[in-house]
């Protein structure tokens, strides 16, 4: 993060605006986590991404909520606590088994996950197959790459929660699948001076849909990434340097829309000054300053990172 990044404007939150306060949009998964052996890795994880009835009928397994969005509005939410459903979320998911436990899982996790739900692609999966201290991710995004703006954002008893929110956080990930979407939620944001954050998420996404993300970009208040999306984004940018502080500060001042928001940039260098935007949610969202923010992410990344998938313990120790 740039050392002379300027302070956010706080948001304030009175006691019955907390519930959905907190509005993510994204590509819904249903995690599936399992130890399984080699000769199962090989044979499927490395042949096929579509093998997910197999693995739960060969192996011990957990059901998680997961994709990235969704995984960040949940530990936002566990940081915070009480009251529940502070965080909404929406996506595409399908109409069978895997999308009812998904939103089992994610009424679990006390998040209020409003999905659009069709019936020509089944429920987005990602297989986390686990042997000795290695961990595979095997993603079938499937319905998550659904999501129909005209028939699940613009709907009046879905949008409404749209405009209960303070914080919108979206990754990058959901460029390849919605812009109109996005655009909307964004626009909304900037016109009512609500923060909207957005996370670069992976270098391909700069490099391959830079179009959409430069059209969301103006909307954009806090803006996350790691190095190496720091980089890409600076090099799609034409821009001279590879140092991290400097690409986060010409992010900075990029054109922005809603000129009452100073831009944050905050970018992840591995143990170095790393921020984790999943705990800085849970701190930005209840009006806390940057620092604490950044103090949250550093408490849940270190808590995660411990952990089999996007899981963590019942209640957070961070004070």
């Amino acid at each position: 993060m740039a050392s002379d990044e300027p302070a956010v404007k706080r948001v304030k939150l009175s006691e019955d605006e907390k519930p959905n306060s907190l509005f993510g949009m994204g590509n819904p998964l249903l995690d599936i986590c399992a130890v399984v052996d080699k000769d199962f890795l090989d044979k499927y994880v490395k042949r096929s991404v579509s093998e997910f009835e197999e693995l739960v009928k060969k192996f011990k397994v957990e059901y998680h909520a997961g994709g990235a969005t969704q995984n960040s509005i949940k530990i936002a939410q566990w940081m915070i606590q009480e009251p529940h459903n502070v965080g909404t979320f929406f996506g595409c998911i399908g109409k069978d088994k895997f999308g009812e436990i998904l939103k089992q899982k994610a009424e679990e996790a006390h998040i209020q996950a409003r999905y659009y739900e069709q019936g020509e692609e089944p429920t987005g999966t990602c297989a986390a197959c686990l042997t000795g201290t290695n961990r595979s991710l095997v993603a079938n995004l499937a319905a998550a790459n659904c999501y129909k703006k005209d028939k699940h954002l613009d709907l009046e008893e879905n949008w409404e929660l749209v405009e209960k929110a303070n914080v919108y956080y979206i990754a990058g990930f959901f460029l390849t699948v919605s812009v109109e979407s996005i655009l909307k939620v964004a626009k909304h944001a900037s016109e009512n001076n609500k923060l909207f954050c957005l996370n670069l998420s992976a270098p391909f996404i700069c490099q391959f849909f830079k179009d959409n993300l430069m059209k969301v970009l103006p909307y954009v208040d806090v803006l996350f990434g790691n190095e190496t999306e720091a980089s890409a984004f600076g090099k799609e940018q034409d821009w001279d340097t590879k140092d991290v502080k400097e690409i986060a500060k010409k992010a900075q001042a990029l054109t922005k829309e809603n000129t009452k928001r100073p831009r944050i940039v905050v970018f992840t260098q591995g143990s170095e000054d790393t921020v984790m935007a999943t705990g800085f949610l849970s701190q930005l969202v209840q009006d806390k300053p940057v620092e604490r923010c950044v103090e949250a992410a550093h408490y849940a990344g270190s808590v995660i990172i411990k952990q089999a998938g996007c899981t963590f313990p019942e209640k957070p120790d961070f004070n």
